[in-house]
């Protein structure tokens, strides 16, 4: 067979009347009349919609791929569905031998948080009508994933969901496990930030205009540095209720955009620049990539579809690269190769991909990948912790330090003339 190309054929008729037209973007491989096999994009509202178009063009449909993004995390709308829960839950009762209804129909009769609970009747009420289990929990996006839809629709081609579930519990608990990390890892020196900056907004706002005052009463003279100190802890005193009011809308300012998904992203973005934590920031997310396409593979889903739909798990440039990539391998290349091209493979991952393409094993390797990072991710984390903490504690007391140096120099100064 001829090796497979991608072409974009959002243009090639226009939408047929009363056919609203979204983003959605369907991947046909179509045969062209002169037998040459190709994988075409086609942007258009349903499946449907885009079969008929390459139908209208003279093209054979050989196989349909609707494209799908995993995002980060599921949109958050409301009360978060406790997921990961509901998914062991689901495993245990399903390895105990009911089927998938009269295992949902027990969560749902379990249940008492009402949010858990609502989307829970939704799912179950749709079953009983006969729909597909993948169908259903596509249609809550805010609470369900897509990598999570789609591998349970690749189990439901195998019959084997138990397994599926087994799959992506493992999968998200790696990624908790380094979330915590991080988190943990972030606590004590934001207690360290917050304590010292208490400390010494008190120490120039309450303490250092007391002396002030009473140096001003002796009538003696200050040094310059003394006296730059005194006069930003009078200006702190005299101001005391703006900048208070000030520090709460920054507060109140920073809680809203932390609540927010976009300010978050933006935020960490914005940290993840930085040129020391770049890298690992690159190799975190590698780290997902591999991971989230793994997963995909053991459920059974094509290569260069699972490509698509682990796209969102990179940073933009990453995503840009890939998308390099998976056209390389529609079109003949390796995985191994078509990565190391688009400088998404480091040196072992492209050795473990390159065993897992002679061994048949793929998704195993870039699970093993995976592992890798995360293990080498986490020493890091802690090897910057244990650096950090010392550190902010230096910076803390030298400036507490210098504050209470400063206060004192007037009178050092006056008992080194006494004597």
């Amino acid at each position: 067979m001829r090796p497979q190309s991608v072409m974009s054929a959002g243009a090639l008729t226009p939408a047929s009347a009363g056919e609203s037209v979204s983003s959605n973007t369907v991947r046909l491989r179509v045969r062209h009349p002169d037998g040459r096999v190709a994988v075409q994009e086609f942007t258009a509202a349903t499946v449907d919609a885009a079969v008929r178009r390459a139908a209208a063009v003279g093209l054979q449909v050989l196989a349909i791929e609707t494209e799908a993004r995993v995002s980060e995390q599921p949109t958050r709308r409301g009360a978060r569905f406790p997921l990961m829960l509901f998914s062991q839950e689901l495993l245990a009762l399903l390895e105990a031998g009911l089927n998938l209804t009269e295992a949902l129909t027990t969560l749902q009769a379990k249940e008492r948080a009402l949010a858990a609970r609502a989307v829970l009747d939704r799912v179950v009420a749709a079953l009983r009508e006969g729909r597909n289990f993948s169908d259903v929990l596509a249609d809550v996006p805010e609470h369900f994933p897509d990598v999570y839809v789609a591998t349970m629709r690749a189990s439901e081609r195998t019959g084997d969901l138990p397994q599926a579930l087994a799959r992506y519990i493992a999968y998200q608990l790696q990624f908790d496990a380094i979330r915590k990390k991080l988190v943990s890892a972030a606590i004590y020196p934001a207690m360290l930030l917050t304590v010292g900056g208490f400390v010494t907004f008190f120490l120039l706002g309450y303490v250092v205009p007391r002396f002030s005052a009473v140096y001003e009463s002796a009538g003696r003279e200050v040094p310059w540095m003394s006296m730059l100190l005194l006069q930003v802890g009078k200006f702190i005193y005299a101001h005391w209720f703006v900048i208070g009011l000030g520090a709460l809308a920054l507060a109140v300012a920073s809680g809203w955009t932390l609540s927010r998904a976009a300010g978050r992203a933006a935020m960490l973005n914005a940290v993840l620049r930085l040129p020391w934590l770049a890298e690992k920031s690159h190799e975190f997310r590698l780290a997902r990539f591999y991971r989230a396409t793994s997963l995909l593979l053991a459920a059974g889903i094509a290569l260069p579809r699972a490509l698509g739909m682990v796209a969102g798990l990179l940073a933009p440039g990453q995503q840009a690269r890939l998308a390099q990539a998976r056209t390389a391998i529609e079109a003949g290349q390796t995985l191994s190769v078509a990565l190391l091209a688009a400088n998404l493979a480091s040196p072992v991952a492209e050795s473990l991909i390159k065993v897992g393409e002679r061994s048949g094993q793929l998704a195993d390797m870039l699970e093993r990948t995976a592992r890798f990072h995360d293990e080498d991710f986490a020493r890091w984390v802690d090897w910057a912790s244990r650096l950090l903490e010392p550190l902010l504690m230096t910076v803390i007391g030298v400036v507490i330090g210098a504050v209470v140096v400063l206060m004192y120099m007037p009178i050092f100064e006056l008992a080194g003339s006494l004597q």
